[in-house]
């Protein structure tokens, strides 16, 4: 069975619950999965990839391919 299959099938058996206590479980659970998750896979970033990423924000700088901070914080 694919990961989408699954999913929604989890998704028709997650629609049926009425147990509020259930659905306040899942939730939490579902929380801290995702927690897990994003703790596991957080590496940090080679020498390599910060240089890399340092040197094309700083041709994009030079590009003007730039947004003011002012303008992006009115915007959002």
């Amino acid at each position: 069975m694919s990961i989408e299959t699954r999913k929604i099938s989890f998704i028709q058996e997650f629609l049926q619950v009425q147990n509020e206590e259930t659905i306040k479980s899942l939730e939490e659970l579902l929380k801290s999965k995702k927690k897990e998750h994003v703790n596991t896979f957080k590496e940090p970033m080679s020498i390599y990839q910060l240089n890399k990423e340092i040197d094309e924000s700083m041709k994009d700088s030079e590009n003007g391919k730039i947004k003011k901070a002012a303008d992006l914080k009115n915007k959002y």
